[in-house]
């Protein structure tokens, strides 16, 4: 039985050479999430620009059950949070290429500012296209936050959904838990042995987390679970990149004063700054 993650989803877009595969990409996640699908330009509305939007909607082979287009005049980052408001967004899409301009204007200063006030979920796609490439693996952020284990049940209830096979647990672990220097044999045989215990520690807590996943979503997935010791930020987008993630999604902590600072501020520069792969932001609101 499929689930209910995100009912609204509000793509932005810009005419650049890509906007085919953004338009095709958003109508196949829109309908295999059984969502409605809205767009939005902030710029100046055309009838070269309507034409053209409307012409590859409707050359897209797979339709949503509900699609708007909505043209704004005005600044972006203002215009696209008030439409997520007043639309009762759930997930903001933002689609852009690596290397193209259009990259600058989502994923770059204007991104980040989005993604620190936004009230719904975020996905930053960088990889569209107008033919359907099949996820293989979704990489999660499953440090120790309060809201964790919601976030981990939202990415299975999106792999599920999008039917992407193998699901990776990855905790980061800081460097100051294990504060001693390796200066001899002793020493470093202490700190690995400190590393074996907060391992063993986080993969118990893995495990109790997976046992509260419904057994539908986890149904013929291969699932890990990996603890990393470093920079965090630096550390999850390194390993997404690595064993070549489609999709890294990230927590969002509730009891914090802004949404940037939810996901630490370093963190998401870093993930930001080299985006390893497309990144999904869970904002978990409240019931």
């Amino acid at each position: 039985m499929k689930k209910t993650l995100f009912k609204r989803i509000l793509v932005g877009f810009a005419f650049s050479p890509n906007l085919k595969a953004n338009i095709f990409t958003s109508l196949r996640l829109a309908n295999s999430l059984e969502a409605e699908l809205f767009f939005i330009h902030v710029g100046k509305k055309t009838p070269v620009k309507e034409k053209t939007f409307e012409e590859i909607l409707k050359d897209s082979p797979v339709q949503s059950k509900f699609t708007k287009v909505l043209w704004k005049e005005g600044d972006p980052i203002p215009t696209i949070l008030k439409m997520c408001e007043k639309n009762k967004i759930d997930l903001l899409l933002l689609g852009a290429v690596q290397r193209e301009n259009v990259l600058k204007f989502y994923v770059g200063s204007i991104a980040r500012k989005i993604t620190r006030k936004a009230s719904c979920s975020v996905l930053l796609l960088i990889k569209p296209s107008i033919q359907e490439v099949p996820s293989k693996h979704v990489v999660v952020n499953a440090i120790n936050e309060p809201n964790t284990e919601k976030t981990i049940r939202s990415a299975f209830e999106f792999s599920f959904l999008m039917n992407i096979p193998n699901v990776t647990l990855v905790g980061e672990i800081s460097q100051s838990k294990v504060s001693m220097t390796a200066d001899d044999d002793e020493s470093l045989k202490k700190i690995t042995e400190i590393k074996e215990g907060i391992e063993t520690e986080e993969k118990n807590r893995y495990d109790d987390i997976l046992l509260n996943i419904p057994e539908s979503l986890k149904k013929n997935k291969k699932i890990q679970s990996q603890s990393i010791f470093g920079a965090r930020g630096y550390s999850i987008g390194h390993y997404a990149r690595v064993v070549r993630a489609d999709l890294l999604v990230l927590n969002s902590e509730e009891n914090r004063s802004s949404f940037l600072s939810r996901i630490f501020p370093k963190d998401l520069e870093h993930i930001l700054s080299e985006l390893p792969t497309d990144v999904l932001i869970i904002k978990n609101r409240k019931s």
